[in-house]
């Protein structure tokens, strides 16, 4: 599934990889997201969360096996940094969320894509790759 080269790809390839994986990892997010809400009638922002946690270990798995090719660092390291990083991101992805929904009268959906692209651009991809991946 991975691409087998080991050789480190620079910036403009990782950013190009990462938003690919982040476009996979925010559908299986936003899959949950209205799953949950629409069809288990979940409220949205526990449906968040939830959708969060599985695309955040969807984005983890790419990050380091195809976007930034650090397989041979230790996981248990990658993965805590990961985590700190992560929690941060869906802190501010369902904060952000719950203030476009409740304070600006945003639908769910639409506060979660401009949300969503604002943290992934601005924060998680330069985590990724010079804290988590360096």
């Amino acid at each position: 599934m991975f691409y087998k080269s080991d050789k480190k790809p620079n910036i403009l390839i990782s950013f190009f990889r990462y938003n690919i994986s982040a476009i996979i990892a925010t559908a299986v997010d936003f899959t949950i997201l209205i799953g949950l809400t629409e069809i288990f009638q979940l409220w949205y922002f526990l449906s968040a969360v939830i959708g969060a946690i599985a695309g955040g270990i969807v984005a983890f798995l790419f990050s380091r096996n195809w976007v930034f090719k650090k397989r041979d660092g230790k996981i248990a390291t990658q993965a805590l940094k990961y985590i700190l990083v992560w929690g941060t991101s869906i802190f501010l992805n369902t904060y952000g969320l719950y203030l476009f929904v409740e304070y600006l009268n945003f639908h769910y959906i639409i506060s979660k894509v401009i949300v969503a692209v604002i943290i992934g651009i601005g924060f998680n991809f330069f985590m990724n790759k010079y804290f988590i991946f360096k």
